[in-house]
């Protein structure tokens, strides 16, 4: 397994840092921003960009003092195009100044420049969709997550990397290899990750799904 990278770019707060004051603030609830076509109808929205920048900031209003962290479904954003992703930028911009923390569920993962253009758009200062973290996808190897990884930690951003999915098709991938599966070799991975932050929570998390029952358990999982 591989050694943990360097330690963060000095002088910046890490994800984990922030994270944990958030929650002893605010408590751990994290809200997601799901515009889905059927949820804006029900809300009395057009399915456009008018109606998900309205939905986007009234969820935002609603929950900013009350969530340690927001999380914007980047497909939903991305089904309108440019519009679309602009709106996303916003919201992004809005949760910054009202210093809710956020989560872009963009779920990405690739490899080589590819990979590394993916953590320039949601990890790097600067940019329009610079999130507090992303989610990320290390089915082409945990390693392939590299450039994400580095640049989480030298601007004070953390990720969520898919674990343990919900979806019944995940354990086709996620399961095998029963006690050396790979959603253990994925966590384990991740653990020694955080080896380089200090304090109680590092800045690499996992996605584990609500419904994924013994799965832990059979698997010799240990989130602790």
């Amino acid at each position: 397994m591989p050694e943990a990278s360097t330690a963060p770019a000095a002088g910046r707060e890490t994800f984990g840092s922030r994270l944990g004051r958030a929650m002893a603030d605010r408590g751990p609830l994290c809200v997601g921003i799901d515009p889905h076509p059927a949820l804006l109808q029900r809300w009395g929205l057009t399915d456009d960009a008018a109606g998900l920048e309205r939905f986007s900031l009234t969820v935002l209003e609603a929950v900013g003092s009350l969530a340690a962290a927001v999380k914007p479904q980047v497909a939903l954003y991305e089904r309108h195009g440019s519009a679309g992703i602009a709106v996303l930028e916003r919201t992004l911009a809005a949760a910054a100044e009202a210093s809710v923390l956020t989560i872009a569920d963009a779920k990405r993962g690739d490899i080589g420049s590819t990979m590394a253009a993916y953590a320039d758009a949601w990890l790097r200062d600067g940019s329009a969709l610079a999130a507090d973290s992303v989610t990320l996808s290390p089915y082409l190897g945990f390693e392939s997550l590299r450039p994400a990884l580095d640049l989480a930690a030298a601007t004070g951003r953390g990720v969520f990397v898919l674990a343990l999915t919900s979806n019944p098709e995940g354990a086709s991938v996620q399961h095998v290899g029963g006690a050396d599966s790979v959603a253990r070799r994925i966590t384990e991975a991740a653990a020694v990750e955080n080896q380089r932050y200090d304090g109680s929570l590092g800045s690499v998390g996992l996605v584990v799904g609500a419904t994924v029952g013994s799965a832990l358990s059979a698997l010799d999982i240990d989130l602790a």
